[in-house]
């Protein structure tokens, strides 16, 4: 969709919270994208960025490695805030004085004392809660800089040249932890930057569609549906724009959840009236991963595969020109934009072959975030239980199976997976779970069923609490419903005599296991 209007840069200088940032620009209906920190002053002034936020890292500012933005972009006119790194990048670079403090480090909730009159802490409360996380500070503030926050062991916890719209603070406005960060970001935003919150689901849904027919026109497209939020929202927004012009190819690769083709041809033929093929595609997928084990050359696999089905099943349809794909801005960012480490490749950005044989790819989608997208689905009119169900990989049960991906292994996780979901979903409001799910987790153990031994498998039950699936916590979930879910597994699942709960965050971990 390239660049809206009004769009802030988020400048990736490899913190752990850079997508979280983003996501709570957006939150203020503000778009922005994450950017790398080697972006000249050019490039960002060419683009039009309405302020730049400069995100936390790993490194010291003053380590001559470091990474470092380009200096001349203070110079644009262009509103800047720093967080943590980013705030003494800041000050170093415009010549005030930044030190390591391994004796007096802040980490966790720290409480602050701001100045009000603060441009920053504009209707702030003028004692609250922030989280801290640095071993290094700034000691002296740059020329035109004044102090306007302070902490128990940090004289400097936020800073600002309000003659050039510099801001910088210490500590993570964009962690909730920080109670009133959303006050500050939002300040940031609309006091300094000017912007006017025209991020909408309800105009992203008419620029789009809009934007479709105009690109498509008379051409026809083939929609990589596969029943999930991400696809599905795809492709009504194609087909909004171009009606029968599109054809919806859903290939059941076998690595289904249990039930879901059958649930899935049935949703989009008779509810949607779209052109649907349903390809069964199992046997082909298994024989492709027969004997592959690492994560990476699986999704690659299921990827290639999946473009050679719409490239044969094209072929029977006619000429069609375009592919239609559900990638949304979080899988963009995890498999390599800005200066992260890349977590995962995504099968829709990630090992394609070049000779896809079509015209070109529309990925309609590749702005949003997770809870974007379903917004977007409601806004088009899809029935709240298609949009809010649970998330789904599109390489399936393939990456939630550790090792080997054979037929065996899927029946096993797929009755496992069913009953996880059927037990926690039961709970309603009782416990809030966004997504949870069964790992076939590749460790056997010892057991003892009857008066027999066994060696089995180990099934592991992950589920998370989240608000944007960019960070996440493990769900508490009751022990009785834990317990149930074990018995049930184990008694009515062949081949399965253990069942583990996964109760790590993300991060350091990640909601998948592959």
């Amino acid at each position: 969709m390239g660049i809206k209007k009004e769009s802030i840069l988020v400048m990736d200088f490899g913190g752990q919270y850079t997508q979280l940032i983003a996501r709570r620009v957006r939150e203020c209906n503000v778009y922005c994208e994450i950017g790398s920190y080697k972006m000249t002053a050019g490039e960002i002034k060419e683009k039009g960025y309405m302020g730049v936020i400069f995100t936390g890292g790993p490194n010291s500012a003053f380590d001559d490695n470091g990474p470092k933005c380009d200096p001349d972009l203070f110079k644009l006119g262009i509103p800047v805030l720093g967080i943590c790194y980013g705030a003494q990048l800041m000050a170093a670079t415009l010549g005030g004085k930044v030190v390591s403090i391994q004796d007096t480090r802040e980490y966790g909730k720290t409480e602050i004392e701001v100045n009000p009159s603060s441009l920053m802490f504009h209707n702030a409360q003028a004692k609250n809660i922030c989280w801290m996380s640095h071993t290094d500070r700034i000691e002296e503030v740059p020329h035109g800089f004044k102090v306007t926050a302070i902490s128990k062991d940090c004289p400097i916890a936020a800073m600002e040249d309000i003659t050039k719209n510099f801001f910088g603070v210490q500590f993570h406005p964009e962690v909730s932890h920080t109670v009133e960060g959303q006050l500050y970001l939002k300040n940031f935003l609309y006091n300094a930057c000017g912007c006017t919150a025209n991020w909408r689901m309800d105009s992203f849904v008419a620029d789009t569609i809009k934007s479709l027919k105009e690109k498509i026109g008379d051409k026809k497209v083939l929609c990589a549906l596969s029943g999930g939020v991400d696809s599905s929202v795809a492709a009504l927004l194609v087909h909004k724009a171009v009606g029968k012009q599109l054809t919806c190819i859903f290939v059941d690769h076998g690595l289904l959840r249990k039930d879901e083709g059958d649930n899935v041809e049935k949703v989009f033929r008779e509810q949607f009236d779209m052109n649907l093929i349903r390809v069964n595609a199992g046997e082909r997928f298994l024989t492709r991963l027969a004997g592959v084990s690492e994560p990476e050359e699986k999704r690659k696999i299921i990827g290639e595969e999946f473009i050679r089905v719409f490239e044969e099943e094209s072929g029977k349809l006619g000429k069609i020109e375009y592919l239609c794909q559900g990638t949304i801005y979080p899988d963009v960012v995890e498999s390599g934009a800005g200066e992260s480490a890349v977590i995962k490749s995504h099968h829709n950005v990630g090992g394609l072959p070049e000779d896809i044989g079509f015209e070109g790819i529309i990925e309609p989608l590749r702005d949003l975030f997770k809870d974007e997208v379903r917004k977007a689905g409601l806004e088009l009119g899809i029935p709240e239980f298609l949009v809010n169900r649970q998330p789904f990989p599109g390489p399936g049960l393939a990456i939630r199976i550790m090792g080997e991906v054979t037929q065996e292994k899927l029946d096993i996780l797929s009755e496992a997976d069913a009953i996880v979901r059927e037990e926690i979903s039961a709970l309603g409001d009782e416990c809030r779970s966004d997504q949870y799910f069964a790992v076939l987790t590749g460790v056997r153990s010892v057991g003892v069923m009857g008066d027999g031994r066994t060696y089995d498998h180990t099934i592991a039950v992950r589920a998370v609490t989240t608000s944007d699936f960019m960070t996440a916590d493990w769900a508490r979930i009751p022990y009785d419903t834990l317990e149930r879910i074990s018995n049930r597994i184990v008694n009515e699942v062949k081949n399965i005599n253990r069942v583990v709960y996964d109760i790590t965050s993300k991060p350091p971990a990640t909601i998948e296991w592959e």
